[in-house]
């Protein structure tokens, strides 16, 4: 029999599965890195690196069969894809399928507003100097690139990808 000033005996009871330990599901990042927002923004522009060089490059093949609109459309179309599987998986980390037909689709809108803005240069651009070359060309989509960069990156943010926004 066991006495009111005996200490009570634990027992612990067998676990049926061994606790592990999760990884904190952010990390913790000093500096001006600790604003996602940054972070992103240093992502999107690795991609946008990539995703330029592609463009152009395409463009300069291009142009001389299909002129400076077609070029430039063809460009852009053929790398939103790329561009939009890049951006999701590396600027925002949303990995899986889910969503990722929307997000393809969506990110076709975002493309049309950069060909509007850069196909609208182009415009312009052969409207004041109808003599323009290639190298005129390139320059000239390369600068408003920079304007449809920052939109696309906006739209991504904010609108496609808001999902993932602070991470």
């Amino acid at each position: 029999m066991d006495s009111p000033a005996a200490p009570a005996q634990l027992t612990q009871q067998p676990r049926s599965q061994p606790a592990t330990r999760r990884a904190p599901a952010t990390k913790h990042y000093r500096g001006i890195l600790r604003f996602p927002v940054l972070r992103q923004l240093i992502r999107f522009t690795g991609v946008g690196i990539i995703c330029t060089a592609t463009s152009l490059g395409l463009y300069a093949l291009l142009r001389p069969w299909l002129g400076p609109q077609l070029a430039n459309a063809a460009a852009l179309v053929l790398t939103s894809m790329m561009n939009t599987a890049l951006n999701r998986r590396f600027t925002f980390k949303i990995e899986g399928q889910g969503r990722m037909a929307r997000d393809h689709l969506n990110g076709l809108v975002v493309i049309a507003v950069a060909l509007v803005i850069t196909g609208g240069s182009l415009g312009v651009l052969h409207w004041l100097r109808p003599e323009a070359t290639v190298s005129d060309e390139l320059l000239t989509t390369t600068l408003s690139g920079f304007l449809a960069t920052a939109v696309r990156f906006t739209m991504l943010r904010h609108w496609i990808f808001r999902r993932a926004r602070h991470r």
